[in-house]
């Protein structure tokens, strides 16, 4: 930003470190004017929701690449499923937290390892 080496910044939660972070990124491109999106096609529906809940923000002017539920995963690990609406837009959840809930079996199933890690 400092540099001027770009007009657009993309914001995808995930990499930057989370919510907080990418708040962050969106507040100090917002003060130099600069246009952000957000993006995230390959999330499960946490990340989604995450993705969803960042881009509703009003410095994200630009159409981002969160993609509905079933464009690329036939079942997902929350129960909501996220779909276009007719406008090629995505419905923010307006419950609680990022607004899904997890979907255990699913997680169970999709599950490849487990760490538990328990304070000493």
């Amino acid at each position: 930003i400092e540099m001027e080496a770009c007009r657009i910044i993309n914001i995808k939660p995930g990499r930057v470190g989370g919510l907080s972070q990418g708040l962050e990124i969106h507040d100090m491109c917002r003060a130099q004017g600069m246009s952000v999106w957000c993006g995230g096609m390959l999330e499960t529906g946490v990340g989604r929701a995450s993705n969803l809940a960042i881009a509703s923000l009003s410095g994200f002017t630009l159409p981002g690449d969160i993609s509905a539920s079933d464009r690329y995963f036939l079942r997902d690990i929350t129960h909501e499923r996220f779909t276009l609406n007719a406008d090629s837009t995505i419905d923010v959840p307006t419950a609680p937290g990022l607004g899904v809930t997890i979907d255990s079996e699913a997680l169970q199933q999709f599950t490849l390892a487990k760490l538990e890690l328990t304070p000493q």
